[in-house]
């Protein structure tokens, strides 16, 4: 058996519009949309990935931490994960939460997950950010390796869930 990641993820959008115009009374269906991501275990191709970290984390008040994906963490198997590539990122918040939790590019040593140092998005109690990436997105050690989570708010902590899938060598 090969070492790594099998992971499958799925999405599907079914929807419609409903409501009145000039003409009268419209329902506007929606097409399905569908997409579907999997990986296997591996490094030699985009649809492999070998390195998967897992795990619950809450921040305190108005802290933030910086996950270092090129030496820093560890694998539910206590193997050091040394990522050159990000392939997936999950960041669900908890609905307890009263803050929203930010992911974001820090300006320094960031993976470029954003297009700009500096750039995020606010994870919102109860709601998630995934981005998926089969070409993967590259995590250099030491310039572009850190991904960094804060609490948004004063007062009360927060509690998040993240899952990284990623890579050894760049694909």
């Amino acid at each position: 058996m090969t070492a790594g990641v099998t992971l499958q993820s799925k999405l599907t959008i079914n929807g419609s519009l409903t409501g009145a115009n000039a003409r009268g009374r419209l329902k506007l269906n929606l097409d399905e949309i569908a997409e579907s991501f999997e990986l296997t275990p591996g490094t030699d191709a985009t649809t492999k990935a070998d390195l998967l970290f897992a795990d619950t984390r809450t921040l305190a008040a108005s802290t933030n931490e910086s996950l270092d994906l090129a030496g820093a963490l560890s694998s539910a198997l206590g193997a050091t994960i040394t990522a050159a590539e990000l392939v997936l990122i999950y960041v669900k918040a908890h609905a307890a939460n009263t803050n929203a939790v930010n992911v974001t590019r820090p300006g320094s040593n960031g993976v470029p997950l954003f297009l700009a140092a500096g750039d995020g998005v606010a994870v919102k109690p109860g709601q998630f950010f995934l981005l998926q990436s089969l070409t993967g997105i590259a995590v250099t050690a030491g310039t572009g390796d850190l991904i960094n989570i804060a609490n948004a708010g004063a007062g009360t902590s927060v509690t998040y869930d993240i899952l990284v899938v990623g890579r050894s060598v760049a694909a």
